[in-house]
């Protein structure tokens, strides 16, 4: 069992924070936007003078060096130079490879069906003559918070959810989970269930009338991905955040009074959130004054984007930084 690494705290006066989206396992990609961020290799570990770094998570799956990535990422979390946050991913690989109880209907937490088992494929294959390794690293994505706050600025993979995150709070001051609560949440209308799919995937309305669309991975869904933070929405367009716009003929449908009771606001006096999870694309900027995606599809030959902290309470687009990701294998 690794021991797990506390960090102090430290104010954003004293240092700046580095905040870098969904790696997928873009190694080099990583490595080079490290560098260009003025990290360098001190004993093999990337360092700041004056910085970190804090990941927001998805580091595994779909890309061509996740070994890499991950322990890039875990050597510089344990050496204090970043903090990681779980994101969806690391998720679905601790519950995708640990077994349910004795009893449950399931054989594991996660099934092993052929959408789980496409997802985690790339990252099986390229561990699998480092199962021991592989162990260690599920080890350590339990040992990841879930979200992280600072004085001047929140870190969650998709989404902040006050009232969840303070009722979960209760229980695990840290943000981390445990063995019984990684169980629970196995039951997705459970509040252990909710915490997870809330803050790792985010929030969604299903799709009226029995609706479904076919997102450009080939998945077929009944819901579609929500802002947490719209301002005052009337519509479907105001609301929907994914890659995949919705059928025209929902795009300026009213929402109901219904569905607004599921919508979320995160409120322009909150200090700034940043999140990873949406594949978004085009130029780095911010989504709103006080919310930053930092997900710029890097796996899928886009962008892997930081932005550089330093406690400012309205977001400016200057600090984004990124590098583009080539589809040739540069990743």
């Amino acid at each position: 069992m690794r021991t797990r690494v506390k960090h102090k705290s430290k104010s954003v006066k004293e240092q700046g924070f580095d905040i870098i989206g969904d790696t997928h396992g873009c190694a080099k990609s990583l490595q080079t936007l490290l560098e260009k961020l003025d990290y360098h290799k001190v004993n093999g570990v990337y360092r700041h003078k004056n910085r970190s770094v804090i990941f927001l998570g998805d580091l595994i799956d779909r890309g061509p060096r996740i070994r890499e990535t991950l322990h890039i990422a875990r050597d510089m979390h344990e050496h204090g130079s970043a903090r990681i946050v779980m994101g969806n991913h690391e998720y679905n690989a601790i519950s995708y490879c640990t077994r349910a109880h004795p009893g449950s209907s399931k054989k594991y937490l996660r099934e092993h069906n052929h959408r789980n088992n496409r997802i985690i494929q790339e990252t099986l294959e390229q561990f699998s003559h480092y199962g021991h390794e592989w162990n260690n690293f599920l080890e350590w994505f339990m040992s990841l918070p879930i979200f992280i706050e600072e004085r001047d600025f929140r870190v969650v993979h998709a989404c902040w959810d006050a009232a969840l995150i303070a009722r979960f709070r209760e229980t695990h001051p840290e943000g981390v989970i445990d063995e019984d609560f990684l169980h629970a949440s196995a039951v997705r209308r459970s509040f252990a269930g909710r915490v997870m799919d809330r803050l790792l995937r985010g929030t969604d309305l299903p799709l009226p009338n029995g609706m479904s669309m076919t997102s450009r991975d080939g998945y077929v869904r009944s819901f579609f991905r929500t802002k947490f933070w719209a301002d005052n929405p009337e519509t479907y367009d105001d609301i929907v955040f994914q890659p995949d716009q919705l059928p025209e003929q929902l795009r300026h449908r009213t929402i109901s009074d219904e569905e607004r009771k599921y919508l979320l606001s995160y409120g322009a006096d909150q200090p700034p959130v940043f999140i990873g999870h949406y594949w978004l694309s085009g130029t780095p900027a911010p989504v709103k004054h006080n919310v930053g995606c930092l997900d710029y599809s890097a796996v899928k030959a886009g962008k892997l984007v930081a932005y550089r902290m330093d406690g400012e309470q309205r977001l400016k687009p200057e600090k984004f930084v990124w590098v583009s990701v080539e589809q040739d294998g540069f990743g």
